[in-house]
């Protein structure tokens, strides 16, 4: 059990919640930092009601004051950021070709740039305390591609990169840095995406399913304990690594 302050951007709903909700399980004291307070709120209560300690906090990632303002609430009602999860995320499908300069602004924005804002205004508290772990949540979108996801995967290949960079600069101040990448996640915001793409949603669905060797999507369930495994003392001597949780639809 830990009592570290965990930061879970974009952890309201989806993938965010089953990490924050896992995170409060194992003795986090989890910050929930969502554009939608009233769903942080929410999972906030739930983690309460379990037993754990959980703080809603409005933030928008592609905000720097917004971001600078988060933390700062986060450090003065739970005490500094010892964990942070940058969760936040937005994606949609369709064909490169069909996407405009505004989609590809948007998705860097959340994607990449959303990332690199919260690890700015935290990261340095860590290095001067001399502990941190940081946990970027890539995809496996970002590790070998996905049709109708060309520049989602391009964000997320990026933050892998990022991330590996950020581990040897943290190295010997006591922070680590590691990706998670879930693969095909059965969340609402993949069923919104299917259903707004304009295809079949249960053949989509279907197929995503009959890819993945175990024969099932991933759940938000699934996520939270690995990116509670990076998060942990235990993997003090684990950092720039990149584990996909994707029920072995990639192995390399």
């Amino acid at each position: 059990m830990s009592n570290r302050v965990a930061l879970v951007t974009g952890g309201a709903q989806g993938i965010g919640k089953g990490i924050a909700t896992t995170l409060g399980a194992q003795g986090f004291k989890v910050a929930i930092a969502d554009l939608n307070l009233e769903a942080a709120a929410q999972t906030a209560k739930e983690i309460s009601g379990t037993g754990g300690t959980a703080l809603a906090v409005e933030v928008d990632v592609t905000d720097t004051a917004s971001v600078e303002a988060a933390v700062q609430k986060v450090e003065s009602e739970l005490g500094p950021v010892e964990v942070l999860v940058n969760n936040a995320g937005w994606d949609d499908f369709m064909l490169f070709v069909q996407t405009d300069e505004e989609f590809w602004d948007k998705i860097l924005d959340i994607n990449f740039k959303g990332a690199l804002r919260v690890v700015k205004a935290v990261v340095p508290g860590m290095l001067e305390r001399g502990f941190g772990r940081v946990v970027n949540i890539g995809s496996d979108a970002g590790r070998v591609g996905s049709s109708l996801e060309a520049v989602y995967s391009g964000s997320k290949g990026g933050l892998i990169a990022f991330t590996k960079t950020l581990a040897r600069e943290v190295a010997t101040k006591g922070v680590t840095a590691n990706v998670v990448c879930p693969g095909p996640t059965d969340t609402p915001a993949l069923r919104k995406f299917v259903d707004g793409s304009g295809q079949d949603a249960e053949k989509v669905i279907g197929g995503m399913t009959r890819a993945v060797p175990m024969k099932r999507l991933g759940t938000p369930e699934d996520i939270g304990p690995a990116v509670a495994f990076f998060a942990s003392d235990a993997a003090g001597f684990v950092t720039g690594q990149t584990l996909s949780v994707s029920g072995g639809l990639t192995m390399a």
